[in-house]
Parts: structure tokens; C-alpha cells; sequence
């Protein structure tokens, strides 16, 4: 039987993950569920443990007790694009990422056929030379007001945790989903909290192994670009609201 230490551990670890026993066991490759490990009837194997350690970077000297370093590599964690493509002089191309390709973006992070349906280009302007650049499509409103739905920006490629800034925008790679971010990292932390602009949207925590790659904002795409400034449209708000004011007192009269 394991320590209470350790399987106290191993079960904390898959809470914290989200998962249910089977569908831990089905990551680390267990028959069935994890519930005789947690329950210390089945020992912990040299294959799960190597497991734990190669998708959660969990540290085997912390998991029996022996260690209070969690993460192993948390801030080294490569970030760095998992395909680039170029063009026939060998310089790289800039790859355009649609709100429709980005939900399949992380699945596909690795296969270089399916970057193949995606544009790509070269722009020829200095600021984008001597780096990987991406370009991906803004969807929903959390970036508000600096981005809008349906911008696009134009991201120089990361390739560690510790490279990323307070005060830069990020399109975050999960394993599951791509966005638009602030990335914080807090002292004493082993988390990483990714921040929107919107205020209604609350910052939430990752962990750096959820994170496949960062790409550092740099610059947007926008359009239906018009003469108003933010002054403009605000006076055409109050007047709108002002006759609006005045059609409720008739109404009322």
C-alpha cells in the first residue's frame, strides 16, 4: 500500500484537474477507474507516475512526499509553435487563423496538413522580420474596448512562460481552446492567471502544462473604420438618449 501522503496527492492532483476517476484513468492510461489507487488497494505504477509527470509536469519526489516542488519545468515551460510554415525563399509566412479555425486549432497544433487549408503570407515590413508572426481572428468581447469582435491580430511567437509581460496582450493556446489574453504571473504561484479586459469577464488560473503555445500581440487588423471619434459618438449617444427622454414625455403628456 502507498503512503497516506501520496495517495492523498494523487487524488488531490485529479481533483484540482476536474476529472472523474474514470476519465483520469483513461488519461494515465488505467483500466477501468482510479478508485483502488485512491483508496490505496492498488499501488501507484512507474507508469502512471511517469504519466503524471509527462502531461502535468507533477514532480515524483512531491507526489510520495519527499519533495514540496509540485511542477517540475513551471517556468521553462516551451511555448514555442509546434509548426511554421514558409514561403519558396525559405522566410516564414504568416499564417491567418479564422474564429472557425481556431476551434480546431489545438487539435490540429501539430499536424502540418491541416495548416495547409490555412492563408498564408508574407508582409513585407520591417517590424515583421527576424520572428514567427500569426495572425487569429478576435471572437466575443472580453478584450473590449482595445479589441474588438471580428479584429484580428498579428502575434509574434513566444517560446517560454517566463518571456510574457504584465502589460502586453497574448493569444493563449489551451489545450482546448484559443483567446485572447493578459497573462499574470503571481510570487509563490504556481498557476498562471490569464486576465481580460472586460471587466466582466473575472481572471481565472491555468497551469503552465495546460498551455501549448503564447503568441505576444503586436499589433490589429480592423475595419469599418469611419470619421467618429470616441467624443463624436458619445455626443450621438446623449442625443439619442435625450430624444429618447423626450418621446417617453409625450407618451406620458
Amino acid at each position: 500500500m502507498e503512503n497516506e501522503i501520496t495517495l492523498k496527492r494523487f487524488t488531490d492532483i485529479r481533483r484540482e484537474l476536474g476529472h472523474t476517476q474514470a476519465e483520469f484513468a483513461k488519461l494515465l492510461g488505467i483500466s477501468s477507474t482510479t478508485a483502488d489507487i485512491e483508496r490505496g488497494r492498488t499501488k501507484l505504477s512507474g507508469k502512471v507516475v511517469a504519466e503524471l509527470l509527462k502531461q502535468f509536469k507533477i514532480n515524483p519526489l512531491w507526489l510520495f512526499g519527499e519533495s514540496e516542488e509540485k511542477y517540475l519545468e513551471t517556468s521553462h515551460t516551451n511555448v514555442i509553435p509546434k509548426v511554421v510554415t514558409v514561403d519558396s525563399a525559405d522566410r516564414d509566412n504568416m499564417v491567418l487563423v479564422n474564429a472557425k479555425a481556431a476551434a480546431g486549432y489545438p487539435q490540429n497544433i501539430q499536424d502540418t496538413s491541416w495548416y495547409q487549408q490555412l492563408p498564408a503570407f508574407d508582409l513585407p515590413i520591417p517590424e515583421f522580420r527576424n520572428a514567427t508572426y500569426r495572425g487569429f481572428q478576435v471572437e466575443g468581447d472580453s478584450m473590449l474596448p482595445n479589441l474588438r469582435p471580428g479584429e484580428w491580430v498579428l502575434a509574434r511567437a513566444i517560446e517560454h512562460i517566463d518571456h510574457v509581460s504584465a502589460n502586453k496582450m497574448y493569444v493563449v493556446v489551451l489545450q482546448d481552446s484559443v483567446m485572447v489574453k493578459k497573462i499574470e504571473k503571481r510570487p509563490n504561484s504556481n498557476n498562471i492567471t490569464l486576465v481580460s479586459l472586460n471587466e466582466s469577464y473575472p481572471p481565472y488560473d491555468i497551469k503552465p502544462f495546460q498551455i501549448q503555445e503564447i503568441w505576444e500581440v503586436s499589433s490589429k487588423l480592423t475595419f469599418n473604420v469611419d470619421a467618429n471619434t470616441e467624443t463624436g459618438l458619445l455626443r450621438q449617444l446623449q442625443q439619442s438618449m435625450e430624444e429618447l427622454k423626450r418621446q417617453v414625455g409625450q407618451v406620458k403628456n
